[in-house]
């Protein structure tokens, strides 16, 4: 089941690229405002490392959760744990679903989780700022990956049931990836990629297809609890 987590995880990355273009994608733009002026020819570095360090703080909030709930699970001697969590995770998947169909927003309250830890890590970042080498990238892309966000802490439900720290940082992993032609984009290149997220078609149809993939996990789920 962790390769299917895998593109999974993967594929809500790239179907809530809109979302992210809304929460993260300024970054891009503040990143290239916080370039030296004579190194504004460069900026792919710049956002090829602020990205690498944005997904390894994902990965490492995978591995921390994956491995904390495959030890519980362990401690505990019980199958059906994982199996429970696993359902937990197939609820939410269907929640996410929801969101990115327009059809409920709850899942965005969730991002009210983080806010306590984001209130002491939105200065560091800010201190990070101008970034004077492409090296200076990588902190704040690790300290801009801990931002609310109800996408990620969705996958990170994915992460818990993967069964040890590696697979849960493998589906954070995934999800990073999803997100990376949204955050690539740039220009006149962001207006078209985020018209074309914005479809209504589009994102019902990517919501069905998460939805459906949710309700067979939670399907099979029950079945091992049973």
């Amino acid at each position: 089941m962790v390769s299917v987590d895998f593109y999974a995880a993967f594929i809500i990355g790239l179907m809530g690229a809109g979302h992210c273009l809304g929460m993260c994608g300024g970054v891009s733009a503040a990143i290239t405002l916080g370039i030296q002026n004579n190194q504004q020819s460069s900026r792919w570095p710049y956002l090829v490392l602020y990205n690498f360090g944005r997904i390894a703080s994902y990965m490492i909030a995978g591995a921390i959760i994956g491995g904390a709930f495959a030890s519980l699970a362990n401690y505990g001697g019980q199958a059906a744990a994982l199996a429970s969590l696993r359902l937990l995770a197939a609820a939410m998947m269907i929640l996410l679903a929801l969101y990115i169909g327009q059809w409920w927003h709850g899942v965005s309250k969730i991002e009210g989780l983080g806010k306590g830890l984001w209130r002491y890590l939105s200065p560091v970042a800010k201190n990070l700022l101008p970034l004077r080498t492409p090296l200076a990238a990588i902190p704040f892309g690790v300290v801009w990956g801990w931002l609310p966000c109800g996408l990620v802490y969705s996958t990170l439900s994915w992460a818990a049931v993967a069964g040890s720290a590696t697979s849960g940082a493998a589906v954070m992993l995934a999800f990073g990836l999803g997100t990376l032609p949204a955050m690539f984009a740039v220009g006149s290149m962001a207006s078209h990629l985020q018209k074309w997220l914005k479809n209504l078609y589009f994102k019902r149809v990517s919501a069905l297809l998460l939805l459906a993939y949710g309700v067979h996990t939670g399907y099979i789920a029950i079945k091992q609890i049973m």
